[in-house]
């Protein structure tokens, strides 16, 4: 009898272990005010654009986002600081030559990664940072940009 005590307990222990450490949701509340978000699509892949009105950045850090099965980390433009943008590569082989350095300037697709959350084609995942807790926030409305 405590033997089987002692392996339920042993069991329980561990789920909870287990569980907390995959236990992903998202933030209903976000992490910034956001303006139009919005992509355009070149010959290498697609950029995705994320304006922000206003952030607290001594508690918000803005990492990465996950778009159409890949994931990118964000990276602040440098003329607009209130833009922050990731890059997706599709992967187009588009310079075909006998020169190799001509055919490194080619890049390579990005691996899909499994998104943690369902999402459409016109949503985002956005991974961010606050007061050193990694966070979730389900970025919608995404449209394409000429």
């Amino acid at each position: 009898m405590k033997k089987l005590l002692f392996l339920l307990t042993g069991i329980f222990a561990l789920s909870l272990v287990t569980s907390c450490g995959s236990n992903k949701e998202l933030q209903e509340r976000a992490p910034a005010q956001f303006q139009d978000i919005y992509y355009t699509e070149n010959e290498n892949g697609l950029d995705l654009y994320i304006p922000v009105a206003v952030i607290q950045e001594n508690r918000v850090s803005m990492d990465s986002v996950y778009f159409r099965g890949m994931k990118s980390p964000l990276v602040r433009d440098s003329e607009q600081t209130n833009l922050f943008i990731a890059n997706f590569s599709t992967g187009a082989m588009d310079i075909m030559s006998i020169d190799p350095a001509e055919e490194n300037k080619n890049r390579l697709p990005q691996r899909t990664e499994k998104v943690p959350f369902e999402i459409q084609d016109d949503e985002a995942i956005l991974v961010f940072t606050q007061n050193n807790k990694t966070k979730y926030y389900k970025l919608t409305g995404i449209e394409a940009q000429n």
